[in-house]
């Protein structure tokens, strides 16, 4: 039987409860389609840093590097600066682990209405691409003399010819497999240096892919559209704090935040890829039970059609369908139902 290792974190807040729920799917998954996910749980995230002042111990990547996949919750606590997570724990994975691709779906599910009143599950359908290593998150600058009048604070973007052209290539390709469509949403009317280099290097890369219509967005434009027209869009391909952005608007047009998955990919599969929703650690409704574990267990499929498990991740997500189908829903969508028994009817579909 073919075993995969998988680390798990299950971070903070809510964490604690959908990762687990996730994990019971993904365990169903694997007796169903005849493999085996051997995990060891990790506490790393805010909660751990309060104890020992880090998110994770020194030797933490070099921990994760042994493994297959990376499966995480969400992190973040109030009385943690809220600056400190990225840094300290997100950004470094993702960046250690050249995880450069930021692969978010978007999705609207049977059953579910989505806030656009006039579109249905065939106009709600495409994935942000979202450049994962560069751009505007590198956390590039310094604030010089912060508390005096002349006080000055800066950030600089950092855009490499090999990081756009690795995440358009991911992007076209990913576009083949499904309606052929690129868009690039940009913002180069304005940054005239970055981002006009960015669309100059995405255009060259669209060359070599003839059979898929290649197109340019400005972001305020498609910000419109994912509200006007979410139905022009196939696969978007965009900036690290732009895709940070649209994505999370894609989450509010499928209905919720809680719906909403994500892998952190290492295409080459030379580190492990890392796979979490979209959402934070919402801790104002955390150990209520009442978290929606949707965005997490369908986190869970990207991991598994990942690592070569495509017929398990497919047969989660109709279940799914299945289940938003029926009307078992969670209270974010206005149901009744609460996390581990959404999860119990996904495995009930399986």
């Amino acid at each position: 039987m073919k075993t995969y290792k998988i680390a798990v974190v299950y971070g903070d807040g809510i964490g604690h409860e959908i990762v687990p729920a996730g994990l019971k799917v993904l365990n169903a998954a694997a007796e169903k389609f005849g493999f085996k996910l051997e995990t060891e749980q990790f506490p790393w995230g805010a909660g751990y840093y309060k104890k020992h002042g880090e998110f994770m111990p020194a030797s933490g990547l070099e921990t994760l590097k042994a493994f297959d996949a990376i499966y995480f919750g969400a992190v973040g606590d109030p009385e943690v600066d809220d600056t400190l997570p990225a840094m300290l724990y997100t950004f470094k994975v993702r960046t250690h682990f050249k995880q450069y691709v930021n692969y978010r779906p978007v999705k609207l599910l049977p059953g579910i209405e989505s806030p656009l009143r006039y579109k249905s599950h065939e106009d709600i359908d495409f994935v942000v691409v979202r450049e994962n290593n560069e751009g505007e998150f590198v956390q590039n600058g310094k604030i010089i003399r912060g508390d005096s009048p002349e006080g000055l604070a800066m950030d600089t973007s950092i855009f490499t010819r090999v990081g756009i052209e690795r995440i358009a290539h991911y992007s076209f390709k990913l576009a083949q497999s499904r309606r052929k469509k690129v868009t690039n949403v940009t913002k180069s009317n304005t940054l005239i240096h970055s981002l006009a280099y960015w669309d100059s290097v995405i255009e060259e890369v669209s060359k070599q892919y003839p059979d898929v219509e290649y197109s340019k967005m400005y972001v305020d434009n498609a910000s419109a559209s994912f509200v006007l027209k979410p139905e022009v869009f196939d696969v978007i391909v965009t900036t690290n704090m732009i895709g940070d952005i649209l994505s999370d608007l894609g989450g509010a047009i499928m209905g919720s935040l809680g719906l909403g998955p994500s892998g952190n990919i290492n295409p080459e599969k030379e580190f492990p890829s890392m796979f979490e929703p979209i959402h934070g650690s919402a801790p104002d409704i955390a150990g209520q039970g009442i978290a929606n574990p949707v965005g997490s267990i369908w986190s869970g499929a990207l991991m598994l059609d990942h690592i070569g498990e495509k017929e398990a991740a497919k047969a989660i997500i109709k279940g799914i369908e299945a289940t938003t189908r029926k009307g078992i829903i969670t209270i974010d969508l206005g149901g009744k139902a609460k996390t581990q028994e959404i999860a119990e009817e996904v495995i009930a579909n399986l």
